[in-house]
């Protein structure tokens, strides 16, 4: 169905896996397309309740396809690039209500390493490499690394990253707040998995309005973020999912949630 991405769905944890291991799964047009397209059907299928982001062989991903020809090497159309090819889905992955979780299994590098940080959540192989790469080709970073970075790592260490596109390991990566965990390589699938599960089990419809809440009130005032909170409190409180947690609580029993 996919030429550059795995698809697979398994108790409702549903793993897209960038799949251009000759390339060290750089971004193409068709890969864009089809990586949209998946997380658009994601987020329609109920029986998907959180979302995982890896890459196959060594490299999570290396950015940009630089192989593109002379149309990519002018420069012309990297203003239409970007807000056509990235953008909206930076854009989809934010407003999307299903957790999204990155499995950096190695290199992340340019706009690979913004795909890593549009996730919500971001567990390392200890043989990931992360870099702001794009001022090592004379651009800026884009795909929302400029939105991102300051607010994972804060402004000083984000400029020091996007101003000499230094590689970092995993470890720094998790010591300066980029990554939330780190893990052996060997143990990277099952920890991701096991991290996944434990999300997909939870009160889902809720938890995508957290996500939702908290990404909105880290851009917003006290009173704008109460008010917000208030409505999806009340949205939260119409589902299944809190009258079964409720139920549960109550009856002293694990609960049942699905994620309405």
């Amino acid at each position: 169905m996919y030429e550059t991405i795995l698809y697979h769905l398994e108790d409702g944890v549903l793993t897209i896996a960038l799949n251009r291991p000759d390339v060290m799964n750089a971004y193409n047009q068709l890969m864009g397309d089809e990586l949209y397209a998946a997380l658009k059907r994601a987020e329609a299928d109920d029986a998907v309740r959180v979302i995982v982001l890896t890459g196959t062989g060594r490299a999570f991903c290396s950015g940009q396809d630089l192989n593109m020809g002379a149309d990519f090497l002018n420069g012309a159309n990297l203003t239409h690039d970007v807000r056509e090819r990235y953008n909206p889905l930076i854009t989809l992955m934010q407003m999307i209500r299903k957790p999204i979780i990155a499995s950096v299994n190695g290199a992340a590098a340019g706009a690979g390493a913004s795909f890593a940080m549009a996730c919500d959540l971001r567990i390392a192989s200890d043989k990931a490499k992360f870099t702001i790469a794009f001022c090592k080709i004379g651009l800026v970073p884009d795909s929302g690394a400029s939105y991102f970075l300051p607010r994972l790592v804060g402004m000083s260490k984000a400029m020091e990253l996007a101003l000499t596109g230094d590689v970092i390991d995993a470890a720094e990566a998790e010591r300066i707040g980029l990554v939330n965990k780190t893990v052996p390589a060997d143990q990277l699938e099952e920890a991701t998995r096991t991290f996944a599960k434990k999300i997909a089990a939870g009160a889902t419809y809720a938890l995508g309005l957290t996500k939702r809440s908290l990404y909105q009130g880290s851009d917003s005032d006290l009173l704008t973020v109460l008010e917000t909170e208030a409505q999806y409190q009340g949205m939260a409180g119409r589902s299944y999912d809190f009258k079964e947690g409720v139920t549960a609580f109550l009856e002293k029993r694990a609960p049942e949630f699905k994620g309405k």
